[in-house]
């Protein structure tokens, strides 16, 4: 028997990456899961974004885990679409016990007074208000279940640190720590655990595109401060990052909420 045998798992940017990834981890151990995604281009994203079929392969790779998955496409920008995802997920197995907050996007820009209105919006809509939504969307019916939960939201290393090159970005993941505090304190009555994971550079779809690294190779003093984990490893394998969310699901996390969970190989050290 898995450890989350019985529980049913909400993933936010399910459709690759981090997400996908989170998903069939989860499903190892037993959960059922829903995963939304988009399926078109973020126009200030400087490389692909959401694509037709990807969510398909997400629930195939569940499906082998031999759990079932449930897809369906949905923008953390609107919350119609944030309600009809936990809608769909109680009207498929009636309870949500975990939510991973994980939809979120890259840009970059050599300094903040050079940033777009466009950057900066599809910025914050995604990577902070979208995470507002998901929660608000899906903690009833976490709540409503009695059973405790656990709620992990996907930040970075530029949550805890200024990081050259994308103020935005390290804007809103800064912003989703203050989310998840308030968060942690309000639901720790109910069991219900919230923490932020903080990984460095994953090797995901969102670094690993001919964009990132060359625009790093452009700008190398930026690029530099980026770069260079102490631990030897440089961009972490998605399923490590995985490992650490399955933890923070399980019962061996109960007592963990209100935590920024570095997942870092060290950089914060530096």
């Amino acid at each position: 028997m898995g450890q989350l045998d019985g529980k049913v798992a909400v993933i936010t940017g399910g459709g690759r990456g981090q997400g996908r990834s989170h998903a069939v981890r989860l499903a190892a151990d037993g959960a059922d899961i829903v995963v939304c995604d988009i399926t078109e281009q973020v126009g200030s994203v400087p490389f692909a974004t959401g694509r037709p079929g990807d969510l398909d392969q997400t629930v195939a790779e569940v499906e082998k885990m031999d759990r079932r998955c449930v897809a369906l496409e949905a923008d953390v920008r609107r919350t119609a679409d944030m309600t009809r995802l936990a809608d769909t997920a109680m009207g498929e197995f009636g309870r949500i016990d975990f939510l991973l907050a994980n939809a979120g996007i890259l840009s970059l820009s050599e300094n903040t007074w050079e940033l777009t209105d466009e950057l900066w919006d599809d910025m914050i809509d995604i990577n902070l208000t979208g995470v507002f939504k998901a929660c608000r969307a899906v903690v009833p019916h976490i709540r409503a279940g009695g059973n405790g939960g656990s709620i992990v939201i996907t930040s970075s290393i530029a949550g805890l640190k200024g990081v050259a090159g994308c103020t935005h970005y390290a804007a809103a993941k800064h912003g989703i720590v203050g989310l998840m505090r308030t968060l942690a304190r309000e639901l720790a009555p109910e069991s219900i655990r919230v923490n932020t994971i903080h990984p460095t550079g994953v090797d995901s779809p969102m670094s690993n595109n001919d964009f990132f690294p060359a625009w790093l190779d452009e700008h190398k003093e930026l690029g530099d401060a980026m770069r260079f984990n102490l631990m030897p490893v440089d961009a972490m394998p998605m399923a490590d990052v995985s490992e650490v969310v399955a933890f923070l699901c399980s019962d061996a996390a109960k007592w963990i909420t209100g935590s920024t969970v570095q997942a870092d190989a060290g950089f914060l050290l530096k």
